[in-house]
């Protein structure tokens, strides 16, 4: 979903995807090289020392201070890019999918999904940037007869939030073509499934978003409030180390780590597998495969973990497997990959609109 275009921007080669996280920066630039997405340079940037706080903790800093930690990690990962596409966090935006009245005008059409959106929209439709896709049949044979409803997809981002983050990206010198919210970016990354519905469950810093895609659309979104600094909590308690310390063993040694990460992974899959058996009761189909995604200790051990919890396919994001790169790049791209799944599907869409 696009905000606030910017119509003259200058013409570079490369491209920027700017990932605003609540724990942490992540920067993607690319270029576009004989039909193929080439990876320049990449970086991330944790946001806790910015607020007094560890490496992995969620913070709630000022544009300005964001501003600066943008410009860090600019300078930090040698971006050489201006143009770019831009992140608007899940929790700052409402998504839902309806069912309303069809219209063959769309000129109506229009008009009935923006009265009827008010009665999505907990705040005025005036204080929201809005924007409606309709979801197209998925089987032909559907269309047949006269139609009388039409699903439809609502996206509404709060000014407030879209004014920080161009606030953010005008202090960083850069220029804007798009403000996505972050889950688009995560499917154009890494679900490459065009028709059966896939659960992609993104492991963030203070909450984990889980939401099932059918056809390229979400067909059902939900957010529990558990993520990666629960598990860092954890390890820290049971180990008897400080934050710092959980947060280094978590990354080096994923679900190896003792039963400590493990109790809050089951409850997050545990409410995912709800989120699962609810789709497919009321969509009568089932999901395919599962996608792990984020920054919070997503691991290979995970996955194994997460197979044998499931029982069906689940295979960790490599959103960085659509891009060009040295082949000495493999191991370390392939570990980094989940973090960056946002950043890179911004730098995707952005080559994809030149």
């Amino acid at each position: 979903m696009a905000f606030l275009d910017f119509l003259f921007r200058k013409k570079e080669n490369s491209v920027l995807g700017v990932d605003v996280g609540s724990s942490s920066l992540k920067v993607v630039q690319l270029r576009k090289e004989g039909g193929k997405a080439v990876l320049e340079t990449y970086g991330e940037l944790a946001l806790g020392p910015y607020a007094g706080g560890d490496i992995g903790q969620a913070t709630n800093l000022s544009p300005e201070q964001i501003t600066e930690a943008l410009k860090d990690l600019l300078r930090e990962s040698k971006v050489t890019a201006t143009n770019c596409g831009v992140s608007v966090p899940f929790s700052r935006s409402l998504l839902t999918l309806v069912e309303l009245p069809y219209r063959k005008d769309p000129q109506e059409q229009k008009t009935v999904v923006e009265l009827e959106a008010r009665k999505y929209v907990p705040v005025p439709v005036s204080e929201v940037q809005l924007d409606w896709f309709v979801v197209p049949k998925a089987n032909p044979q559907e269309e047949k007869g006269e139609r009388k409803t039409v699903d439809v997809l609502i996206v509404a981002v709060h000014n407030d939030e879209l004014a920080l983050l161009q606030s953010v990206i005008a202090g960083a010198k850069l220029s804007s073509s798009f403000y996505e919210i972050e889950i688009f970016s995560t499917i154009r990354a890494v679900v490459d499934e065009p028709v059966k519905p896939v659960m992609v469950i993104d492991i963030g810093a203070g909450s984990t978003k889980i939401y099932v895609v059918e056809h390229g659309v979400v067909a059902l979104s939900h957010s529990l409030n558990a993520g990666s600094q629960d598990i860092t909590h954890a390890i820290s308690v049971s180990g008897g180390m400080s934050i710092s310390s959980a947060e280094a063993m978590k990354k080096e040694k994923g679900m190896n780590d003792g039963e400590s990460s493990k109790v809050v992974f089951a409850r997050i899959f545990s409410e995912a597998r709800r989120v699962l058996i609810q789709y497919e009761t009321a969509h009568r189909k089932s999901v395919s495969s599962i996608v792990l995604t984020g920054g919070g200790g997503v691991t290979k051990s995970l996955g194994s973990y997460a197979k044998d919890f499931f029982s069906i396919d689940v295979r960790i994001a490599d959103p960085f497997e659509k891009t060009a790169y040295p082949a000495f790049m493999r191991s370390v791209l392939e570990e980094i990959g989940p973090e960056f799944a946002v950043a890179v599907g911004l730098a995707l869409r952005e080559l994809e609109e030149r």
